[in-house]
């Protein structure tokens, strides 16, 4: 018997959040085709930049919650 994409859900919903982020990277993975390495190597880039720029507190990060509040008021938490 197929089990429909609602009950998998649903079943997958009941994992502890660790395993459902491992899942929900492992599902988005299977939807590339190809992997283009320069895009690869950018993004790698791109990581180790914001990692380096977070360690040395040239960045501040926001909490979560502080921009799903902002997204749900329709606001960018900017004056411009």
């Amino acid at each position: 018997m197929r089990i429909s994409v609602l009950e998998l859900f649903e079943k997958a919903a009941d994992l502890p959040e660790e395993d459902r982020a491992t899942l929900a990277g492992l599902l988005i993975e299977s939807l590339e085709s190809e992997v283009d390495e320069s895009v690869e190597g950018a993004w790698k880039e791109e990581v180790e930049r914001r990692v380096a720029q977070l360690d040395s507190g040239a960045v501040e990060t926001i909490p979560w919650e502080v921009v799903r509040a902002r997204l749900l008021q329709g606001s960018s938490g900017s004056d411009n």
